[in-house]
């Protein structure tokens, strides 16, 4: 009776132990997070990445229980915010939010860039797509796209065009809307968005490509005539002007993304806990509708799907840059 009930303690005992062995052998995930976290934007206030930026930061913030800070560590056309992060500690209270310029563009303008978008950063999540709009001072006799190809080649090396800086996305945008329609347009680059557009309504510089985000309210008030949205179909934000490729040069378009990212080597309990959030967030009616009313389409999904997207884009644009002969140093 005694050896019968010792052998089924045994049995129980054997039995518990890979549980327990299990359990005290399990990772515990970290807690996160457990302090402020900073969002990094690589640009000055009042672009598209800001703004976007800031709305996803206060929706964090509330489902963290924790604050989020956005610091915007604008200059060199985002790649001293991108290396900011790719330098910081790697445990995920610093976060970068860029456009795709820095992502994916100035590795194939820049031969001694400070940071490998692939190599040194972990992705978190494609955050949205957002066409670009194309706009001209209103005292520019062009009610088209094509009146407008018509009068630079009039005036050929007369008009310029502004943009948010030597390499930016939209310095992109334009040079191969340059290239396409053989057509010369003066590259004048500004430090921000911000200070273009105030030139462009000011009649300073006479064309800018640029995110509609921040453009619709200046079209809206008349200040700027809007030509073409830039993406692949009409925008509900403006459902009234045509594409480019629509207005008379097929076969354009140029959409910008953001992103967001963290220093290689972030534990993955965090970026899977950072990707949650972003997903939820991003789901939201109202953060949906606030992107919506800046031509911006939300995307989400997993960091796998965001870095073979990062993939793609880089292969893409080295292509387009080659091509086009685009340079870093004073546009084309």
């Amino acid at each position: 009776m005694k050896q019968a009930l010792l052998q089924s303690l045994l049995v129980l005992a054997a039995a518990g132990f890979p549980a327990a062995a299990s359990a005290q052998a399990a990772p515990k995930a970290p807690a996160y997070p457990t302090k402020p976290i900073r969002l990094v934007v690589p640009f000055p206030p009042g672009g598209t990445t800001d703004i976007q930026g800031r709305m996803l930061a206060e929706k964090l913030a509330q489902r963290f229980g924790q604050p989020v800070v956005t610091d915007n560590r604008g200059g060199a056309q985002g790649i001293i915010g991108m290396e900011i992060v790719a330098r910081a500690p790697a445990d995920g209270y610093t976060i970068v939010i860029a456009v795709v310029g820095p992502w994916a563009v100035h590795p194939h303008l820049y031969s001694k860039l400070p940071y490998d978008p692939v190599k040194d950063f972990a992705p978190i999540i494609h955050v949205a797509t957002t066409p670009g709009v194309l706009v001209i001072h209103p005292s520019l006799p062009a009610k088209t796209v094509k009146d407008l190809i018509a009068l630079v080649r009039q005036k050929p090396g007369e008009l310029n065009y502004g943009s948010a800086g030597v390499g930016g996305f939209f310095h992109i945008s334009a040079e191969l809307f340059a290239f396409m329609t053989k057509i010369k347009l003066t590259h004048v680059p500004y430090k921000g968005p911000a200070a273009a557009l105030t030139d462009l309504m000011a009649g300073r510089i006479h064309v800018m490509f640029n995110s509609m985000i921040v453009t619709i309210p200046h079209i809206k008030s008349g200040k700027v005539r809007a030509l073409a949205t830039t993406g692949g179909k009409r925008e509900a934000a403006l459902p009234d002007l045509p594409t480019v490729a629509e207005a008379g040069v097929p076969g354009y378009e140029s959409s910008t993304w953001t992103a967001m990212g963290v220093p290689a080597r972030t534990p993955r309990a965090i970026i899977e806990r950072l990707n949650k959030e972003l997903n939820a967030v991003l789901q939201m009616p109202d953060i949906k509708e606030r992107f919506a009313a800046g031509g911006s389409t939300t995307t989400g999904g997993k960091p796998e799907e965001f870095r073979d997207y990062l993939k793609s884009e880089l292969a893409k644009f080295g292509k387009l840059i080659k091509e086009a002969g685009i340079k870093a140093e004073a546009g084309r």
